[in-house]
């Protein structure tokens, strides 16, 4: 299981990595409204997936969780976090940028989980960092792992909210109604 962890991890690094690049030409063709969010959620995920990986060698074995099954949950939320954010990424396909670009033509998308969710790639990246913090297998580097990237992702959002309110109007007020910004229900 280890292995396909290690490979599912490296997938994840470079496929942001990947999406970094291949959208940076995206970003010419339109206004580019980041506000550094996306050197914030980069910096924060990074530091706290670190973080997170250095608190689960060193914090001693009381501090870790000896359950079998954190494990197995961890590599299937991975998977889980991965699909969705590449399900999201194809939906949104040339209109998807990493940073917070609005350009002429550009239209709403209400389909397949934005219908659910409004930000349904980062509900991808929520579920891959709770199953970083899961696989740590201990509290302090779950919360190090979670919160921090948490807390760039819910800035993130408030800054791509704002644009997309700016550009559609009353249709992004109308679409916020009936949809949850990041998971159904809640928020």
């Amino acid at each position: 299981m280890s292995l396909l962890w290690q490979a599912l991890c490296f997938f994840w690094l470079a496929g942001e990595v990947y999406i970094a690049i291949a959208t940076r030409r995206r970003n010419s063709a339109g206004a580019n409204q980041d506000r550094g969010s996306q050197l914030v959620l980069w910096i924060a995920v990074v530091l706290a997936l670190t973080i997170a990986g250095f608190l689960r060698a060193w914090l001693p074995p009381q501090f870790h969780w000896h359950q079998p099954w954190i494990r197995p949950l961890s590599l299937f939320l991975l998977a889980v976090g991965l699909a969705v954010r590449a399900i999201a990424i194809l939906t949104l396909g040339r209109w998807f940028t990493a940073n917070v670009v609005t350009r002429p033509g550009q239209t709403l998308n209400r389909s397949g989980l934005y219908g659910v969710v409004r930000h349904a790639s980062y509900l991808g990246m929520e579920i891959i960092f709770l199953a970083f913090g899961l696989h740590a297998a201990s509290w302090p580097a779950l919360l190090i792992g979670f919160i921090p990237p948490t807390l760039a992702v819910i800035y993130r959002i408030r800054v791509e909210e704002a644009a997309l309110a700016a550009v559609f109007g009353t249709e992004y007020d109308q679409y916020r109604r009936q949809t949850s910004r990041l998971v159904p229900g809640l928020y």
